[in-house]
């Protein structure tokens, strides 16, 4: 137990009791002090100390099973303890403070008689911060209480930094996402109601082109007929009358016939057309979000530069180099979004070059392996600036004017082949044109 003390007649408190309050900078926060100790007269010295402080506030506790819950009410920015306590171990109470969250980084200053070395070493070992012999001198102690009390204030200060700096980041990307999300269902609700569209379209044109396609096949043995019993009457009577004969020349025969002959052919294959272009809709614009396909990937492209070639009729040549590419597992419709996006940019990129004359855009397919196939689409067209590149697949950019891009395309195509497993780069340098390589797994396991 430590030495009862006697006010002003014992010799370890300073004399006389005129405390002599240090200069505190302006930027020092607010300080909380929590002595624990037994004994009165120490609170009262203490507290003679540091009443006269600026920015300090003091609190007082008489034992070591009220201690860890007054420091808990208190929120002290530095604890002074006692090493000897009635009924406890100092050494104990500040394993206490080191193990419980609310004061495990307060600093504490044990206060003790004891000057041991050992004893000081171990009290260091648990967790102290500082050792002071009492009663020490007030201004030593002004001075360490403010030393520790600002450096824990600033850790608790640079945690919480980090804390919000990591919360804003956090917030930041959440919002991010959920723009994107947002646009991306826009965009989404966009394209399905335009696939319904396009499969309604498809399938009010399908109906009556089969009627069309249909009656050719008879029309053209019909005519097929008419023709054979003309060249019979005309075995049989090579001399017709000359009504007859006025007749034939009128209506220029023979020109009718051949031309008759070419109209059926030309007819059958603008039915052939028609009927290519219904199947690429209704391909194009497959309402598939359910559940995967085996699909040929090249019927996708076929259908995409099918729904494109008002654009590329434009000046811009086609060469599909296709190899020989197995069925994969996926959602045919949204890798023709893809194809339509990086196919649809090429052409953009190669409009806006006038002076150009020879402008083109080449499809390469192959298989890598036995689990993966790879679609390059490259133009020859200007080529991509390397600043551009690194932010390419970043959602809201873009190159274009206000009013003919929203940013999304790439993003959304570097989501979708992402959700295939696979992968999705660029490759350009400037004048050289672009080239996007992707590269899908042959059983894709979308999640």
């Amino acid at each position: 137990m430590n030495p009862t003390l006697k006010g002003a007649t014992n010799p370890h408190l300073p004399t006389p009791y005129s405390p002599t309050p240090l200069v505190i900078p302006a930027s020092e926060q607010a300080i909380t002090v929590l002595l624990v100790d037994d004994q009165a007269t120490v609170n009262e010295a203490i507290h003679c100390m540091l009443e006269a402080e600026t920015n300090l506030t003091y609190h007082y506790c008489s034992s070591a099973e009220k201690a860890l819950q007054t420091a808990t009410q208190v929120a002290p920015t530095v604890i002074l303890q006692d090493l000897i306590l009635p009924n406890s171990d100092g050494m104990t109470l500040v394993k206490q403070f080191r193990e419980d969250p609310a004061t495990c980084d307060v600093p504490i200053i044990m206060l003790s008689t004891n000057d041991n070395p050992q004893t000081k070493a171990e009290a260091f070992a648990i967790g102290i911060n500082d050792y002071l012999v009492k009663l020490p001198n007030q201004i030593e102690l002004v001075a360490r209480i403010r030393y520790h009390s600002q450096a824990y204030l600033n850790r608790k200060a640079h945690t919480a930094a980090l804390v919000a700096q990591a919360h804003a980041k956090e917030l930041e990307q959440t919002l991010q996402e959920l723009r994107q999300t947002q646009a991306q269902l826009i965009q989404t609700e966009k394209l399905s109601s335009l696939g319904q569209m396009l499969a309604g379209v498809a399938h009010e044109i399908n109906n009556p082109v089969n009627f069309i396609f249909g009656n050719l096949t008879y029309i053209d043995a019909y005519f097929q007929d008419l023709m054979k019993l003309l060249q019979l009457y005309q075995e049989k009577y090579p001399e017709p009358d000359s009504a007859i004969q006025a007749y034939l020349e009128e209506i220029d025969y023979d020109f009718v016939m051949d031309d008759l002959l070419k109209m059926l052919r030309s007819t059958r294959m603008g039915s052939e057309r028609i009927i290519q272009i219904v199947l690429s809709l209704r391909n194009f614009s497959r309402q598939d979000h359910q559940e995967m396909k085996l699909s040929n990937i090249h019927d996708g492209i076929d259908s995409t530069l099918l729904i494109l070639s008002h654009r590329l009729k434009l000046g811009i040549n086609v060469v599909k180099d296709y190899g020989n590419l197995p069925l994969i597992a996926c959602y045919p419709a949204q890798l023709n979004q893809v194809f339509m996006n990086i196919i649809n940019n090429a052409i953009d990129a190669l409009l806006d070059q006038p002076n150009q004359r020879k402008k083109e855009i080449t499809v390469y397919t192959n298989t890598l392996d036995k689990n993966h196939i790879q679609i390059q689409i490259k133009d020859n067209g200007p080529g991509i600036p390397l600043a551009v590149q690194t932010k390419l697949f970043e959602p809201f950019f873009t190159t274009k004017p206000v009013d003919k891009g929203t940013g999304l395309g790439l993003s959304i195509c570097q989501q979708i082949i992402a959700n295939h497993q696979g992968t999705i780069q660029v490759i350009s340098k400037p004048d050289e044109g672009a080239e996007f390589i992707i590269q899908l797994a042959v059983q894709s396991a979308v999640a």
